[in-house]
């Protein structure tokens, strides 16, 4: 009879699998060259603060050759670097400074669509017969010239634009400069995969795939089914419809399969995919289902919450608890949603906020992306019209507030111009809160958020059952939140009260425990406001 494979082994040897992946938004991270726009010269002078923290790997959001109608998420080359980021021999640089930190990273891969000044979508919208007249949606207008379907855009108004030189519509769920690969082509399925392989071949560690159930849609063109009111406010035309036809088609996952066969040439590299919106769930497992697709998926589920619940926690985990193979990834903040720390505590409670935050963030099981800043417990940005640079956030001021706030840059030092990010005004100001929680204050504080950051994400790497364990959750109520994470003979024991009041509550298991981590002050069963724990067994004498 075979031996089944040691969790722990196996663990270790897919160095993915429970890890922490520190998220960096380049533009905002450091600016090397006095321009006010950080660069991957940047990102590599300041390694050894992430190094610092015990991650596995970095993440970073597109430095690619882009015009930034959306800050890089707009591709001109795939293969290339932006001059306002640097060039390729400063992201080898970054690559073999991570390297040898030990830092694994993992790059964006934009799938979906491209930037208009793209070389492709100029030859495809240039004539209906060249070599890429079909790598993009096009579509003849209805017969009383309206589009060719109801689909909306993310970003506002419809997802159709009339271009005169095809006499046709082109597709763009997102801006009208993003226009929307037809991925259906296997020529366009080759382009993307000659990409990828560039950039492993560089050293990359892995890729997130960025909206990629956008990726291919409903090649009839079905026009999406209206969205019954549910209460939930509605600030752009996306927000009436059910997205069923313009993203999601089944012929993706064949795709995902050769992306993943691609990566898998080269050897421990990891695959996330980035699938947004409600009921996420079932199309994240479909593409992650099985060693032949993407390794994991990264949850929305508390990017946008406005509240930090048991119940959000506990829908968030049932969702993905069918199974050793069905593995999440978590974020409560990133580059996109406004900052958790303002999302879910009052200003007084931020502090307390972030703390909790981190422990439970850190204690899910599944792999945890923490964003830039959020080891510091910087809040959202308060940013005046004039200071944003947001497209969306300009275009809905001030319903919808954009992603600005959360983009701001990252502060290094208390007293320096600009808390250290640039030496000249940066492309999105300093708060005066985030210059007070700079990295140099933190440093060197036994107490600080950034120091706790540190001992969290040790805790995690030095017990296999937070990293790889399976999860157990105990009884919940509107303010307590608790769980078992167990592997093998190792149990832990994670009690949270997210409540403003302090609780006593029974022990949630037998036995005697000791304490490994806490926040907020909270000791054996007493729990006060925004408090938490992990603890482990007492083995009786």
């Amino acid at each position: 009879m075979s031996t089944p494979p040691d969790p722990v082994v196996q663990g270790a040897a897919q160095w993915w699998r429970g890890a922490v992946i520190y998220h960096i938004y380049p533009r905002s991270f450091a600016d090397s060259n006095g321009d006010g726009v950080g660069d991957l010269a940047g990102i590599t002078a300041h390694l050894g603060h992430v190094a610092s923290l015990g991650v596995d790997a970095v993440w970073l959001s597109p430095f690619f050759t882009s015009p930034m109608k959306d800050f890089g998420y707009d591709v001109a080359d795939y293969c290339n670097v932006d001059p306002l980021f640097g060039s390729l021999a400063d992201f080898d640089r970054l690559i073999a400074r991570a390297h040898g930190l030990g830092l694994r990273v993992i790059i964006d891969q934009v799938y979906s669509h491209t930037s208009d000044q793209h070389p492709w979508f100029r030859e495809s919208r240039s004539s209906r017969n060249n070599a890429r007249a079909d790598w993009y949606v096009w579509a003849d207008a209805r017969p009383d010239g309206a589009p060719p379907s109801n689909w909306q855009s993310v970003f506002g108004g419809p997802a159709w634009t009339w271009d005169a030189r095809r006499g046709q519509y082109y597709l763009h769920n997102f801006l009208t400069e993003q226009p929307d690969l037809n991925v259906h082509n296997p020529a366009v399925q080759e382009a993307l995969l000659a990409s990828a392989r560039f950039w492993l071949d560089r050293g990359v560690d892995g890729f997130r795939l960025d909206a990629i159930d956008y990726a291919m849609h409903d090649p009839a063109l079905t026009d999406n089914p209206a969205r019954p009111a549910d209460g939930r406010p509605r600030t752009r035309p996306v927000d009436f419809q059910q997205p069923q036809h313009n993203k999601g088609h089944s012929d993706l996952v064949a795709f995902i399969e050769r992306v993943r066969a691609l990566t898998d040439q080269y050897g421990g590299r990891f695959t996330v995919a980035e699938i947004g919106g409600e009921g996420a769930e079932p199309v994240m497992k479909l593409l992650t289902r099985g060693d032949r697709r993407l390794h994991t998926a990264y949850g929305f589920n508390f990017l946008y919450a406005d509240a930090l619940t048991p119940a959000l926690v506990r829908a968030a985990l049932e969702a993905w608890s069918d199974g050793a193979d069905a593995w999440p990834s978590w974020a409560f903040s990133n580059h996109d949603a406004p900052r958790a720390v303002s999302r879910w505590s009052a200003a007084a409670d931020r502090a307390a906020g972030a703390r909790l935050a981190l422990l439970l963030l850190l204690s899910l099981r599944g792999n945890v992306f923490l964003y830039q800043g959020e080891e510091l417990g910087l809040p959202q940005a308060e940013l005046s019209f004039s200071d944003l640079r947001d497209p969306e956030a300009i275009a809905n001021w001030p319903l919808t507030l954009g992603r600005d706030g959360a983009r701001t840059p990252m502060p290094w030092q208390r007293h320096a111009p600009n808390a250290g990010f640039s030496t000249v005004r940066p492309w999105l100001p300093v708060p005066e809160a985030h210059a007070a929680l700079a990295v140099d204050l933190q440093d060197h504080d036994p107490d600080s958020t950034l120091s706790l950051a540190r001992r969290f994400i040790a805790l995690r790497q030095q017990h296999a059952a937070l990293r790889l364990g399976a999860m157990r959750l105990l009884e919940t109520s509107d303010a307590i939140l608790s769980f078992e994470r167990s592997l093998g003979a190792e149990r832990l024991l994670c009690v949270f009260n997210l409540g403003l009041a302090g609780v006593r509550i029974p022990a949630p298991l037998p036995g005697r425990w000791r304490l490994l981590e806490s926040v907020g002050g909270a000791r054996a069963w007493n729990l006060p406001p925004l408090s938490g724990l992990i603890a482990a067994p007492v083995a009786d004498a």
